[in-house]
């Protein structure tokens, strides 16, 4: 592996350097270079024939154009949305476009995935990024033509003079937009959205082909030379470490490497890097799991060996009867006199809602490859987070980060669990130690069992409807496991009279973000609630709703942090949602429409769920509509669909089905037969997406259609059999009606 060179060079040097190693990835993140050393803007370079006018497109003689993708692809479709906003503002022929995954480089900016945040990052600079290389190539071409360029048209990959109709294609213009200076910022100008006719389109992913057809694209497919295979037994009790193992036993079974105890955690005193455990090392990943079912190991199993989900869910039982100025109480937020308003209401309706840890259940289980030679090491990884694995990994072996080289492969499954590198950490531990390349794979109950799950929870509400049938009051207590609501979450701001108290209950089960994170649960918890408030209070609850969330546009946000919130868009897509899904039709008892909605990841989202619920109890969810604003443009409308449906998709997975139980400081569930997914027979019989276009910037879609669907089930599950169901998933409660 070559060094990573680290002393200050200007922009052009970057670009010689790649062109000797043979014209591999440009570095430097440049789309608008600052003027040269005499005031000149610096041109754009060619560097073994290609015309590169900045780090994200590359354009050949014969008119082939790369477009980078600098985002790890987890299955959300960035890896084709954003070359095609690229695509669009160049004015390319997308036929004529070729996709290249870059690997993890300073040059390209951030390249994390997660948060729904790689659309509203992006998609600013990638139209920037398009328009910067057509206006040097229309200038080009004007210059050959001696014409105005505000005659010459970018379009399918050609540069047309439109009163002549010549053409030159954008291969012919590489030697001449070559010698040009990089524009400005100013004097690009950006496509009117109303000339798109790309972006807004349906367009197939661009590795569809090598997906269906097995191609070695993932993590998991990864091999190199002379590699040996390992796995990694961590204790089942989080936060215990081993004291012993029978490592001659292992060592002398069929095919095993070496086998050894790794007794140290990375970073100190953290449970989401390197824990330690037993790693073995084989010649084929059948031989290290078949060592590891004759593994025995001696265990020190910590403080938390004793704890339960039912100890957790009495000690929540016991904070909500507390008085609010205990010590576990925190206040959130206060607004109005709550206890004042609770007492002159006409109605007072007190629930508690409660939710479990659920894990992340990847379909492509967690791996990585890595080969450490001396002070360097490169890493294979399907990381949503290669930065992050890249550091973790220089912590671990005890090495710069720079001396770190990570590739980005393709993802199988992400959902948050690959923003952390534990598995990272893991095999570069086991690296270090083997001296040729290692490929760690785990099993599904390692995933089960070692996942950082999505957080359980507890809610105890109350709140109050005046004799004018208006919410006059809400009081919550969220005890949760790490991370409580905030004080602006919905509905914060719309109650006069509300109160959030928060409270932590000491675990130590790791978390972390699972598809669209706290509002997952948020939303199941407030919509819910507030359709039991708008039943005692004999409203419509879309009405109910509409008339909660006011006649304000923007609500502001409070504190340091606080978010605004725009009721006008949310009250547009629960009117657009009421509308395509015939709110209020008459339906069959057994059968009802229930309505979800939430703001999350910056899309306003809202969702109705018609669903039938047979005499003996047994569910089925006929129909989902959604209205969904995520700003003024869908990129690619085919990629905009699946994840909206994605998402309803795993949500009701989660919402049905998806517990697990913690026991002596354990998981006990081990595989899919004990924590069933979604099958195909129980998914939604139709989903309609509605997308609302609105004036504000484009945002994600990777996470914000989930959270309405559970509401919008539990609720319709209320309309069929007036059953109100307060805890996840749906099968623990019986659902028969007569």
């Amino acid at each position: 592996m070559s060094p990573v060179a680290h002393t200050p060079i200007d922009r052009r040097s970057f670009l010689r350097l790649t062109a000797m190693a043979g014209g591999g990835l440009v570095l430097g993140h440049y789309v608008l270079p600052s003027a040269g050393a005499e005031g000149a803007a610096p041109a754009a370079e060619k560097v073994n024939g290609l015309f590169i006018p900045n780090v994200f497109i590359r354009i050949a003689p014969d008119g082939a154009v790369t477009i980078f993708s600098a985002r790890p692809e987890v299955g959300q479709g960035i890896k084709t949305s954003l070359p095609m906003v690229v695509a669009e503002e160049l004015g390319a022929d997308w036929k004529s476009v070729t996709v290249v995954s870059g690997q993890l480089d300073p040059a390209f900016g951030p390249q994390f995935a997660g948060g729904s945040m790689s659309t509203p990052m992006s998609y600013a600079e990638m139209r920037r990024m398009g328009a910067t290389a057509r206006t040097m190539l229309v200038q080009a071409a004007a210059s050959a033509w001696s014409v105005p360029p505000g005659e010459c048209v970018a379009s399918a990959g050609a540069v047309v003079h439109t009163p002549t109709g010549r053409r030159l294609g954008f291969g012919e213009l590489v030697a001449r937009a070559s010698a040009l200076p990089v524009p400005d910022e100013g004097s690009v100008v950006l496509k009117d959205p109303r000339d798109f006719s790309l972006m807004g389109t349906r367009v197939g992913g661009v590795d569809n082909p090598r997906v269906v057809t097995g191609q070695p694209l993932f993590g998991i497919d990864q091999r190199r030379p002379g590699m040996v295979y390992a796995v990694f037994q961590a204790s089942p009790v989080w936060g215990a470490r081993p004291l012993s193992a029978n490592l001659d036993h292992v060592k002398a079974l069929p095919g095993v490497r070496d086998a050894f105890i790794i007794d140290r955690t990375v970073p100190a005193g953290q449970l989401t890097g390197l824990v330690p455990g037993v790693a073995i090392v084989a010649e084929s990943t059948w031989a290290a799991f078949s060592a590891r079912a004759e593994l025995k190991v001696t265990w020190e199993e910590g403080r938390f060996a004793k704890s339960s989900w039912d100890d957790f869910a009495r000690q929540a039982g016991e904070l909500a009867a507390a008085s609010p100025d205990s010590p576990s109480i925190a206040e959130a937020r206060r607004d109005g006199d709550v206890d004042k308003a609770l007492a002159a209401s006409a109605r007072v309706v007190e629930a508690s809602y409660s939710y479990p840890f659920i894990s992340h259940a990847n379909l492509e289980p967690q791996n990585c490859l890595v080969h450490v030679q001396g002070d360097r090491a490169e890493v294979w990884a399907p990381t949503q987070n290669p930065d992050g694995a890249r550091k973790i990994a220089a912590e671990v072996l005890g090495i710069p980060p720079e001396h770190v080289q990570v590739t980005i492969t393709r993802i199988g499954g992400g959902f948050g669990r690959r923003l952390d590198s534990d598995p990272v950490a893991q095999c570069a531990a086991i690296a270090q130690k083997a001296g040729v390349p290692v490929k760690l794979v785990w099993d599904r109950t390692d995933d089960l069992q070692h996942d950082h799950y999505r957080p359980g929870g507890f809610h105890f509400l109350k709140g109050a409807i005046d004799a004018q049938g208006r919410l006059s009051a809400w009081r919550s207590h969220h005890v949760s496991f790490g991370s409580n609501m905030g004080a602006d979450d919905y509905p914060a701001r719309f109650v006069p009279n509300y109160l959030l108290l928060t409270s932590v209950l000491e675990n130590g089960v790791p978390q972390g973000p699972w598809r669209a994170p706290g509002s997952n649960t948020y939303a199941w918890v407030t919509c819910c609630f507030l359709d039991e408030l708008a039943h005692a209070a004999a409203r419509d609850p879309v009405e109910f709703n509409l008339a909660l969330l006011g006649d304000r546009d923007l609500v502001t946000g409070t504190g340091r942090k606080g978010r605004p919130y725009n009721a006008a868009r949310m009250r547009n897509v629960v009117r657009q949602v009421a509308e395509k899904s015939g709110w209020g039709k008459p339906l069959p008892r057994g059968s009802g429409m229930g309505l979800g909605y939430y703001f999350s990841h910056q899309g306003y989202i809202a969702e109705v769920a018609e669903v039938t619920v047979s005499r003996s109890g047994d569910l089925r969810v006929d129909r989902v509509v959604a209205a969904v604003d995520v700003g003024s443009q869908i990129v690619n409308l085919s990629g905009a669909e699946n994840q909206v449906q994605g998402s309803i998709s795993d949500g009701l997975s989660a919402a049905w089905r998806q517990e697990l139980d913690i026991r002596q400081g354990r998981v006990v569930q081990s595989n899919f037969n004990e924590y069933p997914m979604l099958r195909m027979p129980d998914a939604p019989r139709k989903i309609e997406i509605h997308f609302v276009k609105t004036d504000y910037p484009p945002t994600g879609l990777g996470e914000p259609a989930l959270p309405p669907l559970a509401p919008a089930v539990y609720n319709a599950i209320f309309a069929a059999t007036g059953k109100r169901v307060r805890q996840l998933p749906i099968s623990r409660t019986d659902l028969s009606w007569s």
